[in-house]
């Protein structure tokens, strides 16, 4: 495994983030106890969840997985950079008000909730799940502080944020000073789907945040979906099958599977490394839900791509060019 700084901090994580989020809905606690065990000894180091994974009655249920796997004990928790979520409502039943977004009051209940089920006194990356517009900076920050002071947290992260509201946050945070500010930003980020490098990633690097692209295979439409179809294989759904049901967006994928079968490599291996090689990226999330999904994200770390494949793939999923320049003269 292949290890980097997340974003400008002094923090090591490694290349490939394991997303838990099917631990639970589509993933048992014993097989995803399995996983975890396998990517750790493979190196992986960097786990991420969120309070509201398990969704609906089971929101909770996914960070409870994880605090039962870290209750075996063998280092597990000490060897894991462990980052978590903090927007959805929690309240069981009804949707009721201060049970979610990014109150004082929101913030302090929801990381107690998640140190409980997680089984741990700290969370090393704690991440707002989305921007919320009706709670300021500062009144975030100043939870952030206390989180940081009692040592229930070490550092803070956004995920889903624009490119404004990194800056706006950070300068937020450097105004008040003795606040370190955001140091990474969870973005959806893909061959398919490159709009983040419009202002996002832009933003993230000049503010030092480190970028974790989540759904790196676009819902499993890089991953070889057409192929699998073809041999009977599972079939896609979600946002792979509303993209796959345009011609000219099915025309592309077909050409993108066409030219990695012609360089020998496995689709959902080649988008990773693809991903891998961006500027900023520190690694993307990889969700498996079974042990040889895992084993294929772990090849796409020692995976190099031909600087002809590079090029190839840049020809099928063009990205929008450099900020403004991609909007303006």
């Amino acid at each position: 495994m292949k290890y980097t700084q997340l974003g400008r901090t002094g923090l090591k994580v490694s290349r490939l983030v394991l997303g838990t989020m099917n631990f639970g809905p589509q993933t048992d606690e014993t097989d995803s106890h399995a996983i975890m065990d396998a990517a750790l000894g493979a190196g992986i180091n960097f786990f991420d969840t969120a309070n509201v994974y398990g969704w609906g009655e089971n929101k909770g249920r996914t960070e409870e997985i994880i605090g039962s796997w870290f209750a075996k004990g063998g280092g597990r928790r000490d060897q894991v950079v462990l980052a978590t979520k903090v927007y959805g409502n929690m309240a069981a039943g009804d949707a009721w008000p201060n049970h979610d977004k990014l109150s004082a009051l929101n913030i302090r209940r929801a990381v107690d909730a998640s140190l409980k089920r997680l089984g741990t006194d700290h969370i090393d990356l704690y991440q707002f799940h989305h921007v919320d517009r009706s709670t300021p900076f500062e009144e975030i920050w100043q939870a952030i502080d206390v989180l940081v002071q009692q040592g229930k947290i070490l550092y803070a992260g956004s995920s889903n944020f624009p490119g404004y509201k990194i800056a706006q946050a950070n300068e937020i945070a450097a105004r008040r000073g003795g606040t370190i500010g955001l140091v990474s930003e969870q973005c959806l980020y893909n061959l398919a789907e490159r709009r983040a490098e419009m202002e996002v990633i832009p933003a993230a690097q000049e503010y030092g945040l480190g970028v974790i692209p989540w759904s790196p295979l676009q819902g499993g439409l890089l991953g070889g979906v057409i192929k699998k179809e073809v041999s009977g294989g599972r079939r896609s759904s979600g946002r792979a099958a509303d993209t796959l049901a345009d011609p000219t967006s099915r025309a592309q994928i077909q050409a993108y599977e066409d030219l990695l079968d012609k360089h020998g490599v496995e689709p959902g291996e080649a988008a990773l490394a693809w991903l891998l090689t961006r500027p900023g990226v520190t690694g993307p999330i990889v969700g498996p839900r079974t042990a040889e999904q895992l084993d294929s994200a772990l090849r796409a770390v020692e995976l190099e791509l031909s600087e002809e494949l590079l090029s190839g793939l840049e020809d099928i999923f063009p990205g929008p060019g450099p900020s403004p320049e991609a909007f303006a003269w």
